[in-house]
């Protein structure tokens, strides 16, 4: 009796241990910093603008922060800033250090948001207004979050998107610093380099 009492008495501890083990769930990642992205042309894009430093916006259509080439510092793409930053940034790259991309991610090169583009684009304004990359079942929405100009940080063109890649000067051969971007509108889809006191958006691409 005492040993069949052993048995079922073991038989029981195993079995919880075993649900317990089973049941046991990892936790999710953090919507914020996790970001599965989507594969187009051979490049993996995230599918959310970066919002504060280190962190995605919470859905593909929220505008997030926008940020000054070669900086750290996230803007909002709301209202006033009083404490905007004139000066522009240095650099032959968007360093590694000032990056806002979550880990795992970093701002796109010139020729990765070319990469983009060659796969066609569609304009919508549902939810939002933006432009819809890739194509077939992979794609991406870029919203129209406009973006702030050079001296004081005002808002403007909220009907357009401008992206900052980490490449410089298309050209090189400005005679200030400059920051390659991507331009869309709802007719258009450009890329052109500009001061790098702007602030835009940024998707990032998987390292």
């Amino acid at each position: 009796m005492k040993a069949t009492n052993l048995i079922w008495a073991t038989a029981m501890v195993l079995s919880v241990a075993m649900f317990s083990s089973c049941s046991k769930k990892e936790p999710s990642p953090d919507p914020l910093t996790y970001d599965k992205g989507v594969v187009i042309n051979g490049i993996k894009w995230a599918t959310r603008n970066v919002d504060a430093p280190g962190t995605f916006v919470a859905k593909p259509e929220d505008p997030g922060m926008l940020y000054q080439w070669n900086r750290k510092q996230g803007w909002p793409a709301t209202g006033e800033v009083p404490d905007w930053d004139n000066t522009d940034a240095e650099g032959d790259v968007w360093e590694k250090t000032n990056d806002p991309c979550p880990a795992g991610w970093h701002v796109p090169t010139h020729e990765e948001q070319i990469n983009l583009a060659r796969t066609g684009s569609e304009w919508t304004d549902t939810p939002v207004e933006g432009r819809i990359f890739g194509n077939g079942g992979n794609t991406i929405f870029l919203p129209a979050t406009g973006g702030r100009t050079l001296l004081g940080g005002p808002l403007y063109l909220t009907s357009s998107g401008y992206y900052w890649s980490a490449t410089p000067d298309m050209d090189m051969g400005a005679l200030y610093p400059l920051g390659a971007r991507l331009y869309f509108s709802s007719t258009d889809v450009k890329f052109s380099s500009i001061n790098r006191g702007y602030g835009f958006s940024v998707r990032c691409v998987a390292e």
